[in-house]
């Protein structure tokens, strides 16, 4: 498996899931790639994805953890537009269909916590995590051997998220903020009190607790999403996961918003 990211934060997110190797010149057809979220516009989607050395045809499918739009924002436009199949809770679709046109000429499927959904040579269970949105959801992916963990937009820890992304070989886990930066940063309090409370997003050092509580014996990377550009720092990010790692054989990384991340290989 291999793993890779368009760009993490506010302005707009997109997760690559391919159960090709890193090591493969091109993406055959028959590899299966996924795309977590959307939150980009067509055509700089189609630039990313160019970046990744990737064709919107090679996709074969999205999948979505929640109806905020820096996540689901180009989803249907570009599914439309690629005739791609999208995943989604019924929370986020009864939430995205209050606008008729996002889901007309869509392949729409469902999909609900803890049931597996098979997409060509990968495996997604999606997980119930607590987040203001209508039945957000992240993701565990796995080409049978291998398991990537998905976790960003979770407001705390809960027992069924460390239940579920413990024991994986590779984890992209929010580090949206930190604490002192937010409160004192010019945001209004109704705004800081969203971003920190226990539906809003992780803390560096909430972040450091959930990978410390996990069971890390086949994790060898972990890559700091969802930043943000005015609450944090790739260094306060670092340092914290740095005290929630258990072995120096983990490698940790930092994506960012312009450019996430290239190719991972697990």
């Amino acid at each position: 498996m291999k793993f890779a990211s368009l760009g993490s934060g506010s302005e707009g997110n997109a997760l690559l899931i391919s159960s090709a190797p890193a090591s493969a010149s091109i993406l055959s057809k028959a590899t299966t790639t996924v795309m977590v979220d959307c939150g980009f516009g067509i055509k700089e989607t189609e630039r990313r994805l160019l970046r990744l050395g990737v064709s919107p045809t090679d996709l074969s499918g999205i999948v979505v953890t929640h109806e905020h739009q820096d996540h689901i924002g180009g989803v249907f436009k570009f599914a439309r537009r690629y005739r791609l199949p999208v995943w989604l809770t019924r929370g986020t679709y009864a939430a995205v269909s209050l606008t008729p046109k996002n889901c007309s000429d869509v392949d729409t499927r469902f999909c609900r916590d803890s049931e597996e959904l098979v997409i060509g040579d990968l495996q997604l269970t999606p997980y119930t995590v607590p987040h203001d949105a209508r039945e957000p959801v992240q993701y565990v992916a796995s080409d049978g051997a291998l398991r990537l963990g998905v976790l960003t937009d979770a407001g705390k820890s809960t027992s069924h998220l460390i239940s579920a992304l413990s024991g994986c070989h590779a984890l992209v886990l929010e580090c949206n903020h930190d604490s002192q930066m937010l409160r004192d940063s010019a945001y209004p309090p109704s705004l800081k009190r969203r971003i920190g409370g226990d539906y809003g997003h992780l803390s560096n050092d909430s972040a450091a607790d959930i990978l410390a509580a996990l069971d890390q014996s086949l994790l060898k990377k972990v890559i700091a999403a969802h930043l943000s550009v005015r609450n944090n720092t790739p260094e306060l990010a670092l340092a914290a996961l740095y005290r929630g790692r258990k072995s120096s054989d983990t490698e940790l990384i930092v994506a960012c918003q312009e450019d996430g991340f290239d190719w991972v290989e697990i």
